[in-house]
């Protein structure tokens, strides 16, 4: 194995040695007015660990590593540079807009197993020839062995803590992977379309009186329960809503909680939004227990109502928009009248990723829609182990 890898290594060096010059480690000296500077057939960049790494001036083929990864090569619209995926894109297939709408993706080779703190495999990355790893999730120790054991310029980006839509670290993330890939002017467009979604989102509800929310069954590292939210779950942060689970704490960056049911009955919300990745989940917990969700005056009133999962290998930003714009129309139904929450989401589907799939979305998870618990059914869940 260790012989093969070093001589996959040294034709891939070989081959693209014309266009990228000899490889280099991350000590390598940007300049210092600028996460970017260039010289003849390269550019060196600063990832988002303030790793400075050379990159070929002219990318073609690239690959994805960990949660988020390829997501962000597609809203690029870069789909046509990428070589090989993870293992876990292909046994999850649903769920996610990027890879719904780009179901070619499927056919690439495999270069890793995928999921959170996994490496790729390393002989299988090299076979593919990829000029640059963008790895989501890797910390400066990993990024710098992978790119030195593979020869491979390896490119670290981050999502950020994504508390609201527009998220300076998932943006300079964008900027930086444009910029690798010759998509700088569709990475503002999408910056830009992210903050005017917010924006207009904000506007509409500043100074409404809110009644009281919560949101069960958010997935984090696998499906979850009822008792499964986020100390600030993102549409309700803005729409400004009374979100029951914000006076609690999290120890957890992206404020995912786990609350006990005598919270929920102590608070009782006016509103719930399930999260329909972990519907599957609830369901089955009403069947041995009814009489718990039968005492929450959300569902004695059928202000009960499904949310698309966002949270399905790191965030899907798009899906989170549109939960937004659904949540809003339940709670706001007059400052929302002339928005279609299907319609609304599919337009930022297409934006995002290139195509309408919310009726794929629906299909598998519920979609937009009241939740009854007794006859409810879902197709898919999230896994609780992915």
């Amino acid at each position: 194995m260790r012989k093969a890898l070093a001589l996959l290594v040294t034709l891939l060096v070989l081959s693209t040695a014309g266009c990228i010059g000899p490889s280099t480690s991350s000590s390598s000296k940007a300049s210092a007015s600028s996460p970017t500077s260039s010289s003849a057939g390269y550019i060196t960049i600063t990832d988002t660990l303030g790793r400075t790494v050379k990159v070929p001036a002219n990318v073609s083929r690239v690959v994805a590593v960990g949660p988020g990864a390829l997501r962000i090569l597609v809203y690029l619209n870069a789909t046509d540079k990428v070589v090989g995926i993870e293992e876990i894109e292909k046994r999850y297939p649903y769920g996610r807009p990027y890879v719904l709408a780009h179901p070619e993706l499927l056919k690439l080779p495999v270069i890793g197993p995928g999921g959170p703190g996994k490496l790729p495999d390393m002989e299988a990355l090299v076979k593919v020839h990829p000029q640059v790893i963008f790895w989501v999730f890797a910390s400066k120790e990993t990024a710098d062995e992978v790119q030195e054991k593979t020869g491979i310029p390896v490119v670290v980006l981050s999502y950020g803590t994504l508390e609201n839509f527009t998220d300076e670290t998932f943006f300079k993330s964008l900027l930086l992977a444009g910029k690798i890939l010759g998509r700088e002017e569709r990475a503002r467009e999408i910056i830009e379309f992210i903050r005017g979604q917010q924006a207009y989102l904000e506007n509409l509800t500043r100074g409404l009186k809110s009644p009281k929310v919560y949101l069960g069954g958010i997935g984090y590292k696998g499906a979850h329960g009822i008792t499964s939210t986020s100390v600030y779950y993102t549409p309700f942060t803005v729409l400004h809503l009374d979100n029951i689970a914000s006076k609690l704490t999290s120890t957890n960056r992206h404020g995912w909680i786990q609350v006990d049911k005598e919270f929920l009955l102590k608070e009782n919300p006016d509103y719930i939004f399930i999260d329909e990745g972990g519907l599957k989940i609830i369901l089955d917990d009403y069947r041995s227990n009814p009489d718990f969700y039968n005492s929450l005056k959300a569902v004695r009133e059928g202000n009960l109502y499904g949310v698309l999962p966002y949270n399905f290998y790191n965030t899907n930003i798009g899906t989170a928009i549109a939960d937004t714009y659904y949540i809003g129309k339940v709670i706001y139904p007059e400052r929302f009248r002339d928005i279609d929450p299907a319609e609304k989401a599919d337009e930022i589907f297409t934006f995002l990723v290139g195509k309408p799939v919310y009726k794929e979305l629906a299909k598998e998870f519920g979609g937009f829609g009241k939740i009854n618990l007794a006859s409810g059914n879902v197709t898919y869940g999230l896994p609780t182990n992915p």
